[in-house]
């Protein structure tokens, strides 16, 4: 894990699939906090 977000936190929406999904797993790999809103 590198260590260019850590202390960062990135709110991401529609996480669950497609573009949203690989960003939000770049960002968690960087060190980044990932905050994931639910909509139901």
């Amino acid at each position: 894990m590198t260590a260019e977000l850590v202390g960062k936190a990135a709110l991401i929406t529609d996480a669950g699939r497609g573009v949203g999904a690989a960003i939000t797993i770049k960002l968690v790999q960087a060190g980044a906090d990932v905050i994931l809103p639910a909509y139901h």
